[in-house]
């Protein structure tokens, strides 16, 4: 269905930096909400090729099924109303829930962790704090790898079941360092087995003949495939969660 079913537009996401449509795609008699970003909807940036965010997203997802977490929606490329672009499964959120959040200072729920402190628009003191569960430390391993440079909070859709899916990746796999997210609550930790041999697994497949190997280096440019690789082997050497570089803003603005 997504990726060969009829793509109907039933609404606009606002705000977004770019085009984000909502749409149905119908095959047959089945048919599921999507999200549908047309490539001549994606606005310059400075710093990213124009015309590579939809791939990016795609390559996203890619990853996250390589390391087998999960935390991507299903995305594909295909053609739309408004051109070639990207399509991906909606996944509506559980309202009640708020894996990343912002508490009076100092009040830290059981089960989070503290980010930063600071003042929200009317002057109060605030922290920034996240839950502290597996599935969102996943995401938190993922953003390194993937380089991801805008891991706001809204970014995190928490799905009744207690999954959490990572959206909006067209910021991703830039050559140079660029980790801007919320997720920063286990920096410095050690990485967990699972994470380790999940690391090991993706940086197997990258190195070898491998079927995602091909389809990156077609949505990548090769020296983005190569810097990929090469933070999976700095991730596997030093065993830790990263820091913040401190070369550049390590929280996205705004965070949500």
């Amino acid at each position: 269905m997504l990726t060969d079913g009829a793509l109907e537009l039933v609404g606009r996401v606002l705000p977004a930096s770019n085009v984000t449509l909502v749409a149905t795609a119908t095959l047959g008699e089945h048919s599921l909400r999507c999200v549908y970003k047309p490539v001549s909807g994606e606005r310059p940036l400075w710093d990213f090729p124009d015309g590579t965010l939809a791939g990016r997203e795609v390559a996203a997802y890619l990853v996250s099924e390589a390391l087998g977490w999960d935390l991507v929606p299903v995305t594909v490329e295909r053609d739309g109303p408004l051109g070639r672009g990207m399509a991906q499964v909606w996944c509506e959120p559980d309202p009640e829930q708020s894996p990343v959040d912002v508490v009076p200072r100092g009040e830290v729920p059981e089960r989070f962790l503290a980010v930063v402190d600071a003042e929200d628009g009317e002057g109060n003191e605030v922290t920034l704090v996240h839950e502290d569960t597996p599935v969102l430390r996943r995401m938190a391993v993922f953003d390194a790898v993937v380089n991801n440079s805008d891991r706001k909070g809204g970014h995190v859709l928490a799905m009744p079941d207690g999954h959490r899916y990572g959206v909006d990746h067209g910021v991703c796999f830039h050559v140079d360092p660029k980790l801007r997210t919320v997720l920063w609550g286990w920096a410095t930790l050690p990485l967990a087995d699972e994470e380790r041999a999940a690391l090991a697994g993706l940086a197997a497949r990258l190195a070898g003949d491998d079927p995602l190997r091909a389809a990156l280096d077609r949505l990548l440019d090769p020296d983005e495939v190569a810097a990929l690789r090469d933070r999976c082997a700095a991730l596997l050497e030093h065993g830790r969660m990263p820091l913040p570089s401190g070369e550049w803003p390590a929280i996205p603005w705004p965070a949500f």
